[in-house]
Parts: structure tokens; C-alpha cells; sequence
């Protein structure tokens, strides 16, 4: 028996969706957690992404052009924090100019609640 692409699937309760945050994109799915760019949330604030790249439902897919139209993702903020440092080393060859620094990039915590779309 050979598989289309109609035939792959997953249960009709399967919903995914690809969002952009922080010039990044990120495949969620409902109950996800992840690590996003810092955003001016407070935690336990809840928001919406609405900049929805595609989106999925069981053996539907929405492809957006660049958006998928009327599609959302709720979120909410679970905490702030900061990554693992990272030590930065510049230095210049027969010159005695060296200089080392850290740096330790800011991220928000986020839960995915739901995602939705128009229908």
C-alpha cells in the first residue's frame, strides 16, 4: 500500500503552527513551552501572536502569503530571564590590544495556550 501526501495525517484534535517572534520562527504546538526574545510582557500576561506563518488542523494546511489570514496564537508568559553566558575575545595581533567581555542575551518564557483560526 503506498502513501500520498493525502493519506499522511495526524488526528483531527493535531494542531500546529509556524509563528515569527524576534525575527525568529518557531513550530509550536499547544502546551509547548519555549524560550522566545525578550518581550515587554508582565508573567502571567496573556497575548496573542498574530504574525502566523502556517498553520495546520489534522489533515488541513494553511499556508500563509506571508500571513496565514485571521489565525492566532495564544500565549502566556510564565517568566524573564537570561541566557548562558557567552565571553566575546577581540584581539589584535602585535599590538597589545586585547578585550575580553560577556554577554548573556535576555529571553521570555512562554506557554502556547491555543492556536485559532477563522473557521
Amino acid at each position: 500500500m503506498s502513501t500520498t501526501p493525502t493519506d499522511v495525517g495526524h488526528p483531527a484534535t493535531y494542531m500546529l503552527a509556524i509563528i515569527k517572534t524576534g525575527g525568529k520562527q518557531y513550530i509550536v504546538k499547544p502546551g509547548d513551552k519555549l524560550k522566545v526574545e525578550k518581550l515587554d510582557k508582565k508573567p502571567g500576561e496573556e497575548f496573542s501572536f498574530f504574525d502566523v506563518l502556517l498553520f495546520e488542523a489534522g489533515k488541513k494546511i494553511e499556508i500563509g502569503k506571508p500571513l496565514v489570514k485571521d489565525a492566532k496564537v495564544l500565549s502566556k508568559v510564565l517568566s524573564h530571564g537570561k541566557g548562558d553566558k557567552i565571553i566575546v575575545f577581540k584581539y589584535k595581533a602585535k599590538k597589545r590590544e586585547s578585550r575580553k567581555i560577556g554577554h548573556r542575551q535576555p529571553y521570555t518564557e512562554i506557554e502556547i495556550m491555543e492556536i485559532k483560526n477563522k473557521e
